[in-house]
């Protein structure tokens, strides 16, 4: 391991510069796995925020009119940046977030692969001649940048989330002002240190580190220098950003919560979808939006599921993610362990069986056991509820149209899965489920090359793929007459 602190930074970036709070306030950013104090950060508030908007406003200028080959010359350096000082930026990203390094290292990669995109997908903002209305006329269309972004990022993924967001917008011209979680500023504050590296002009990423987000986004989300918001976080903070930004009419780009079913048809590949449902439900310890939070198994093969399930979970080894071998890493916060053992508190006296896990782990602290409830109903909690954490909910079914409509009933549309052998199957309930991401076969479908969103209360826009860079971009019309 290099020197990671060369990237462990205790001020925030504005403007090309490296600043503290104008009141000198700061607060703590503490390790979930043993509640130490990591380093302290800036408080900063509506007038350092004010101060970033106008400095991504005058950065805007110079930044939009660059050629798309010059701004992704640039977000190549960073790209290329970020993976020779992946192990250090993955050592940060596990101190502050608690997980299992080799998951950390895995999105530093991954947060890589959206820099790397977006800069090829820069030069590719087409626009299009259009066939006239009349013989003197010609018609056309371009695309340009959208203007200053801000960017509200969450503590679950605090370099891919802010990399997928940033990526696109530099790449079509805007500028940005960033505002990662406040428990997760470091990784932000470590991209910055790489963009200057790379020889991004100052003023064309901000980072806002905030221990007041209610006075930041309210700034953000008024302020009328600001032409777009992009937002991962919880379904009720987006509909508060959404209402905020409807009084300036902000293009929004919004990824929100969501309750994502997977379904096990009798048909399936039980192995692999025990695999699957490893994959998609424990990762980050649960603490995924795409994470599975309902897993449907067909009543026929539910004994034999729950036992390999049980099995395989009560290998996971829990710990600090900095040591070796560790999969199930601290949650975020106390609050999220109470949340969750009431999730199966209430569960276990409506009827649910606790099958493996559900008490508090030794290791106390933020740490909860890997569990699975067996006989989950629709009146527990933990079958409507957002878990983001690790809990297995397994559900009887014994109809495809039945499983559907379970499926399907619910306010949030992110991410669903399903295993099955059937083709004919495939394409059904692929078409029938209400989601704006579907997994078939696989409990793994994030990558860069996809668009990732929902639909309902999940979401609005899309990220990644060649649709991730339209949520930065405005479509002119141009008619030029008297020809």
């Amino acid at each position: 391991m290099r020197d990671y602190k060369r990237f462990l930074k205790e001020k925030a970036y504005i403007n090309g510069k490296w600043v503290s709070a104008q009141n000198g306030k700061t607060f703590e950013v503490r390790n979930p796995f043993n509640n130490d104090k990591i380093i302290e950060v800036p408080d900063l508030g509506k007038e350092e925020t004010i101060q970033a908007i106008v400095s991504a406003k005058v950065a805007l200028e110079k930044w939009k009119n660059e050629t798309a080959e010059y701004r992704a010359r640039l977000l190549k350096k960073l790209f290329n940046l970020q993976l020779d000082f992946a192990d250090e930026l993955a050592y940060i990203l596990t101190l502050e977030q608690g997980k299992p390094l080799s998951e950390a290292q895995g999105e530093i990669k991954y947060g890589a692969s959206f820099i790397e995109w977006f800069a090829e997908e820069g030069r590719r903002t087409y626009g299009e001649t259009i066939p006239s209305n009349a013989s003197d006329k010609r018609v056309l269309t371009i695309k340009q940048p959208v203007g200053v972004v801000a960017a509200i990022t969450p503590w679950n993924f605090p370099n891919a989330m802010i990399t997928r967001k940033i990526a696109p917008a530099l790449a079509a011209g805007c500028t940005v002002v960033v505002k990662p979680a406040e428990s997760t500023p470091l990784s932000a504050l470590a991209i910055a240190v790489l963009a200057e590296m790379a020889g991004i002009p100052k003023g064309v990423i901000n980072i806002i580190t905030t221990n007041k987000p209610i006075e930041v986004g309210e700034e953000l989300t008024s302020n009328s220098i600001v032409k777009k918001i992009s937002f991962t976080g919880s379904t009720h903070v987006g509909k508060i950003l959404m209402k905020q930004c409807a009084e300036t009419v902000k293009k929004v780009s919004m990824e929100l919560g969501g309750n994502a079913p997977f379904i096990v048809f009798n048909d399936a590949d039980i192995d692999s979808a025990v695999e699957g449902v490893i994959a998609s439900k424990f990762r980050n310890s649960g603490q995924t939006c795409v994470c599975t939070n309902r897993i449907f198994v067909h009543d026929s093969i539910y004994d034999e599921f729950s036992y390999k399930l049980s099995k395989e979970v009560g290998k996971l080894k829990i710990g600090n993610g900095i040591e070796q071998g560790i999969a199930i890493g601290p949650l975020i916060n106390e609050k999220a362990v109470s949340f969750l053992n009431n999730l199966v508190e209430d569960a276990s006296g409506k009827g649910a069986e606790v099958i493996i896990g559900g008490n508090l782990n030794k290791l106390g602290g933020n740490f909860f056991p890997p569990t699975i409830l067996g006989n989950v109903s629709e009146e527990m909690d933990v079958y409507n509820k957002e878990i983001f954490g690790s809990i297995a909910p397994l559900i009887r079914f014994t109809k495809e149209e039945e499983v559907i409509a379970m499926a399907n009933n619910t306010p949030y549309g992110l991410a669903s899965y399903f295993f099955s052998k059937d083709y004919a199957r495939v394409w059904r309930v692929s078409e029938g489920l209400d989601y704006g991401m579907v997994g078939v076969n696989t409990g793994k479908i994030s990558t860069t090359v996809a668009p990732f969103g929902g639909v309902k209360e999940s979401g609005i826009g899309r990220e990644g793929s060649k649709y991730g860079i339209e949520e930065y971009l405005e479509i002119k019309y141009i008619c030029i007459g008297g020809l």
